[in-house]
C-alpha cells in the first residue's frame, strides 16, 4: 500500500503539490490522472524519495521508500523509459540493477523473456525504439519481483499489441495482490485497465473514486428516447423536472432522469417507446469536465459544424 498524507511540495514560489492525501491499496490497478502540470510526476518522485516533501509524509508498505536497503525487492518503478545508459545492452542494464540490489542473475533473463526482449538482449539500449525502451523499463520495474509498482505512462510508444500486453500484465499483477499505481493520459486505456482513479489538478485532489463513479458524475450522461409521441412525452418529462433536447423528429435526449423513471412516465401516459437507452459519458468526457478548471494549458480550436469531437 502507498499512503500519501497531507503532502505539499514547493519549488521556490511554485506549489507543485498542495496538501495532497490519498491511499493506493493492494489488489487493484489504481490510475493516476491529471492535466499536464497537475503534479503527477512530482508526486511519483516524492513517493520514490527522489524529492523530499515540503510538508506531509509518504509511506510505501508502512515505511518511507528511502529506508529500504534493497528497494527493488519491494518497489518497482518506471518514470522515464529513456533513462538508461545508451551504450549498455538491455541485459547489462538489468544485470547492473540486479547486482546493486542483491537480485540473482537468472532473474534478468526471466524478465527479458516476460517483456518480449530476449531476442534483443545484447543490443545497446540507445538503439531501441520508444516502445522497446518502455518494455525495458517495465522489465527493470519487475526485476525484484516487488509487491508495489509505480509506472508513469507505461504504454507510451507501444503498438496495439504492446498496449494490450501491458493491460493484461497490470491486471494480472493486481490479481496477485500487488499494489499497482499507473499514470496515463490515455483515458480509453485507463477505462479498460484501472479499477480505481486518483485525479489531481494543480497539485490538489479532485477525485478518489472508482472508474464507474467518476463517469457517473459526468453531465454528459443522458437517456436517449425514440417515440412516435416524442413531443407529448417530452412535455411530461419536462414537467417532471428533467431537461429535454430534441435530436430528431422522434428522438429526445433527456438529462436528469434515468431509464426507469422515463419508462414509468411513458407507461403512465400510454405512450409508445421504440427505444429507451442509457447513454454513458466516456471517461475522457468525464475527465475533461472534472479537470476543466484545473488545466494550465488550454487551446481554442474551431470545430466545423457536424464534425465529430
Amino acid at each position: 500500500m502507498i499512503e500519501v498524507v497531507g503532502v505539499t511540495k514547493r519549488y521556490g514560489s511554485t506549489v507543485a503539490v498542495d496538501n495532497l492525501s490519498f491511499a493506493v491499496p493492494d489488489g487493484r490497478v489504481t490510475g493516476f490522472l491529471g492535466p499536464n502540470g497537475a503534479g503527477k510526476s512530482t508526486t511519483m518522485r516524492l513517493i520514490l524519495g527522489l524529492d523530499a516533501p515540503s510538508a506531509g509524509w509518504i509511506t510505501v508498505n508502512g515505511r518511507p521508500y528511502r529506508e529500504r536497503r534493497f528497494p527493488l525487492h519491494e518497489v518497482g518503478a518506471l518514470l522515464e523509459a529513456k533513462a538508461v545508459h545508451p551504450g549498455r545492452s538491455a541485459r547489462n542494464h538489468l544485470r547492473w540493477l540486479a547486482e546493486s540490489n542483491g537480485i540473482r542473475r537468472s532473474r534478468v533473463d526471466q524478465v527479458l523473456e516476460q517483456v518480449g526482449l530476449s531476442s534483443v538482449a545484447r543490443k545497446r539500449s540507445g538503439t531501441f525504439s520508444l516502445g522497446m525502451s518502455q518494455r525495458l523499463g517495465i522489465a527493470a520495474a519487475l526485476l525484484g519481483d516487488p509487491d508495489v509498482l509505480l509506472l508513469d505512462e507505461p504504454v507510451n510508444g507501444l503498438d496495439p499489441e504492446g498496449i494490450q500486453w501491458v493491460r493484461r500484465l497490470l491486471r494480472s499483477l493486481a490479481a496477485e495482490g500487488r499494489t499497482v499505481f499507473v499514470s496515463s493520459h490515455l483515458m480509453s486505456e485507463m477505462a479498460l485497465t484501472a479499477d480505481h482513479l486518483i485525479v489531481i489538478g494543480r497539485g490538489r485532489l479532485i477525485a478518489d473514486a472508482s472508474v464507474g463513479e467518476v463517469i457517473a458524475q459526468a453531465s454528459a450522461n443522458h437517456v436517449r428516447i425514440v417515440s412516435p409521441q416524442a413531443s407529448a412525452l417530452g412535455a411530461l418529462i419536462t414537467a417532471a423536472g428533467a431537461s429535454v433536447e430534441p435530436e430528431a423528429e422522434d428522438v429526445l435526449i433527456v438529462t436528469g432522469l434515468d431509464c426507469r423513471d422515463v419508462g414509468i412516465i411513458a407507461s403512465g401516459a400510454g405512450l409508445t417507446l421504440y427505444e429507451l437507452s442509457p447513454q454513458e459519458a466516456s471517461l475522457e468526457e468525464a475527465f475533461m469536465e472534472m479537470t476543466r478548471d484545473s488545466a494550465d494549458y488550454l487551446g481554442d480550436v474551431a470545430v466545423p459544424a457536424g464534425s465529430p469531437v
